[in-house]
């Protein structure tokens, strides 16, 4: 159930007549005032701060791009304005493309400005074709591989052009030129315009590094513009002569022409340019969408009020980005994309809505139209330093380490080079080639063994069963002899219809002469990998995801579907077996039994070993329910030794009774006095869930108690039902929202109530007055696979609130669990 969805029908929230002032909320109205464009503080500010990292980046831009300084300008405020006011995400800041200087200025050697400022209206015209036809989350397919090394290409080719101007010199027509001829700018050397350079390369380093308090006020100003306002002046002051930004008169500026060259040379660089800038702006809008959420969930925790923005719609976005792009080359404006540098800065201060991204092209306007004097002092060699560092900061190492990680750095490394050498789009088609030879590679890439012990055969295939590995399949099995006891081992990910029709036909065979065919799931390694690489990092120690597959065996024929990714142990019925529950649970009981032996119990043994010589030692006492669906180990991502758990019904904690005299059942006292005392853990946690059967039972109960164990143990929960029902307490709250309903609160209560009564126990009133104990709540919401962690205060007893905060998926603790799913790589098993 939603959040918003009100529990109970009221007419009144309904009535178009509801006072502001009644106190009663209508979730699904608009909110008022739609359709006005207001502008907040936080708003205002923030794109003041935008605009002043936006002047100096465009004009740096369109002397990378060697196009009319005023078109970066132009482009910096259509992309504000336009795509900022039309966007599908809010907060993203688009402007003249980073990404595609390269491209523009290898256009304009070929083509002229005019042209290529059609190019760009082209260019535009096909990304509002694409995202009405609802391409944009096709474009992110894309291997990230080719992607960062399509942008990292770029960069070096950026940060190559400009260090000639960096030097004093002119940049050559591309990547491989400037490298070459950097030899002879060296010898060309004069002081001043590397002196400019490298002082803004300095201030860029080091303005948001600055200490103390007087760092902390100097770094509100944008280090662009610092750096570019100090070079500014030392330029001024000591190099009078050097080359400065001359920005045209407006009433030269240069409008488009009707393209002039080869069809299908134009055809191409259309196509790039679209490409490019649709690839970064839908890409930024990814990254801009993940800073978002981010703050959201940080203001969450503190409190904050903002309602976190809607997620990105991202075709809409492109066809704004088309839109935006259409125009800035109707205006003589270079081609727009969103910027990730631009968007961060927006979104880090503190911007709330689209106005921001508006606001900031309307101050780029004001500024090309009022300061032309003010931006024409401005050296060249500064902007070249700036847009040198963008360049560089465009080969990202974290994407260096994830492409790495996920063995695609052959891709990668194929674009960048494809890039530098050849040119953008011919990098990318390179790398789309390697990628797709890579893929093919592992795909064929399938490993089948069989060793024979004892008599029994084990089949091994590790890696993707397809169509391709079908003939050494099918020889393998056609050397098994009929009759024989065979454990099939597959170790992959995918299987399909051929490869799947092989072995039923083989499993059919078999069975039918008496051979008894055992299929196991991977080991635990990754595809195409030794085992002894599969260990390497911590995870849960049991394999436990669909464990129902081992019902699903019928007549003989084996479970097995067409995607192979889990732990699957099937065995032939044994003749003569009924179907009765009880044979299926004895069933289920064995298998799961026999898959512990087979495939957890070698990788636990030497662990228990140690545990079983030197003790248990565990670090924390789990208080949770008894629930099914509750699997403490899984949730906490712990192993044998690490909990020393109790559960019951309801995950109750009844008050201390020293004299016995209201019949109180010890078991649960006598585990906390054993855990504190005599373990000596350093940490209590009560855990409840959702759909909690047992506060169900008690928001259903009469007046008259049955008078059964299970009532008789269920009045330890009426507590928490008059903690609820009670004026005195404020009601618990998840994650920023109310309950959904009365049992989810209840469920929320319980928790802060048994906590109450676990403080009431000596040994625990004793460790937490010498503070070498910490009490936690817990709630579990087994729907969303969600843990939520009640907040400090609440937990101590110091706080008027009961807030329970969401688990982040990575979470910093201050000590982190090494055996947290969350240091798990993507390309990781989640089971043994």
């Amino acid at each position: 159930m939603s959040a918003c969805t009100p529990i109970r029908n009221d007419r009144s929230a309904r009535s178009p007549h509801s006072s502001p002032a009644s106190g009663i909320k209508r979730p699904h109205s608009p909110p008022p005032g739609r359709g006005r464009f207001r502008v907040s503080g936080a708003d205002l500010s923030a794109s003041i701060t935008v605009f002043l990292i936006a002047v100096p980046m465009s004009l740096g831009l369109a002397v990378a791009m060697d196009a009319p300084l005023a078109a970066g300008l132009v482009s910096a405020a259509i992309g504000g304005i336009v795509a900022g006011a039309l966007g599908g995400t809010p907060l993203q800041v688009s402007g003249p493309s980073a990404g595609l200087t390269v491209v523009t200025a290898e256009l304009i050697q070929i083509y002229g400005w005019r042209t290529t400022c059609a190019i760009t209206v082209a260019a535009g015209l096909l990304q509002i074709l694409l995202g009405s036809l609802r391409a944009a989350r096709s474009a992110l397919a894309v291997s990230p591989a080719i992607v960062h090394g399509t942008l990292a290409g770029i960069g070096v080719a950026i940060a190559l052009a400009q260090l000639h101007i960096v030097l004093g010199g002119a940049p050559q027509s591309s990547a491989l030129d400037n490298a070459l001829s950097l030899p002879a700018s060296l010898a060309r050397f004069e002081p001043a315009a590397p002196l400019i350079g490298a002082l803004t390369i300095a201030l860029l380093i080091a303005w948001p590094r600055l200490p103390g308090r007087i760092g902390a006020s100097l770094g509100r100003v944008p280090a662009a513009l610092a750096a570019v306002a100090v070079a500014t002046a030392v330029a001024a002051v000591a190099t009078p002569g050097i080359a400065r930004v001359d920005l045209p008169s407006w009433h030269s500026h240069a409008l488009p022409e009707m393209p002039k060259g080869p069809v299908a040379g134009l055809a191409a660089a259309v196509l790039t340019v679209m490409l490019v800038a649709s690839l970064e702006s839908l890409l930024a809008a990814v990254a801009v969408d993940k800073l978002a959420a981010d703050r959201a969930a940080t203001a969450s925790k503190a409190e904050a009020t903002p309602a976190p923005p809607k997620k990105a719609d991202l075709d809409r976005e492109l066809r704004a980005q088309g839109v935006a792009n259409a125009l800035s080359g109707l205006a003589g404006g270079l081609p727009v994309s969103g910027g990730a540098v631009r968007s961060s800065a927006n979104v880090r201060a503190g911007a709330r809505t689209r106005a921001s991204t508006v606001l900031h092209g309307v101050w780029v306007l004001l500024a090309a139209l009022l300061l032309v004097t003010a931006l024409e002092w401005i050296p060249l060699a500064a902007l070249a330093a700036l847009v040198m560092m963008v360049g560089i900061q465009m080969v990202n190492f974290a994407h260096i380490r994830k492409v790495h990680r996920h063995r695609e750095f052959l891709v990668y490394g194929a674009t960048i080079s494809g890039v530098v050498l050849v040119g953008v789009l011919e990098g990318v088609a390179i790398g789309i080639v390697v990628a797709v030879a890579v893929a093919l590679h592992r795909l064929a890439r399938t490993r089948i063994t069989v060793t024979e012990k004892d008599g029994s055969h084990l089949i091994s295939a590790r890696g993707q069963l397809t169509f391709l590995a079908v003939p050494r399949l099918s020889r393998v099995l056609g050397r098994i002899p009929h009759g024989a006891d065979v454990v099939v081992e597959l170790d992959g990910f995918f299987m399909d219809h051929a490869a799947y029709e092989a072995i039923q036909d083989w499993y059919a065979a078999q069975t039918a002469t008496g051979g008894r065919i055992e299929f196991t799931g991977r080991s635990g390694g990754r595809i195409a990998e030794p085992a002894s690489a599969a260990h390497s990092c911590c995870r849960p120690w049991t394999p436990w995801r669909n464990h129902h597959c081992h019902d699903s065996a019928q007549d003989g024929v084996p479970a097995m579907s067409g995607s192979v990714s889990h732990p699957v142990t099937v065995k032939a019925p044994v003749a003569g077996s009924g179907d009765s529950p009880t044979r299926r649970g004895a069933h289920r009981l064995l298998s799961g039994l026999s898959s512990f032996q087979r495939t957890t119990a070698p990788l636990v043994r030497d662990e228990l070993a140690r545990l079983a010589s030197e003790g248990q030692r565990p670090s924390q006492l789990f208080l949770t329910c008894a629930d099914s669906r509750l699997v403490t180990s899984m949730i906490t991502a712990s192993g044998p030794g690490d909990l020393f758990t109790v559960r019951n019904v309801g995950n109750l904690v009844p008050p201390p009774d020293p004299e016995g005299a209201s019949g109180n059942d010890d078991s649960v006292a006598a585990a906390i006095e054993y855990a504190v005392d005599v373990l000596g853990v350093e940490s209590i946690t009560v855990c409840g869930h959702s759909g909690c059967g047992a506060m169900q039972a008690l928001l259903g109960a009469g007046q008259d108690d049955p008078g059964t164990p299970l009532w008789r143990w269920l009045r330890h929960g009426m507590p928490s039902l008059h903690r609820m029902r009670s004026r005195h307490h404020s009601w618990a709250r998840i994650a920023g929202r109310m309950p959904t309903d009365a049992v989810e609160q209840l469920c929320l209560t319980n928790v802060v109530q048994q906590l109450e009564h676990l403080r009431a126990h000596e040994c625990v009133a004793r460790r937490l007055a010498a503070g070498t104990l910490q009490l936690h709540g817990m709630y579990f919401h087994v729907g969303e696979a969600q843990a939520y962690l009640l907040t400090e205060g609440a937990s101590s007893g110091t706080g008027p609130d009961e807030v329970f905060a969401r688990v982040a998926p990575e979470a910093e603790w201050e000590e982190p669990d090494p055996g947290s799913l969350d240091r798990l790589t993507p390309g990781a098993a989640v089971g043994a």
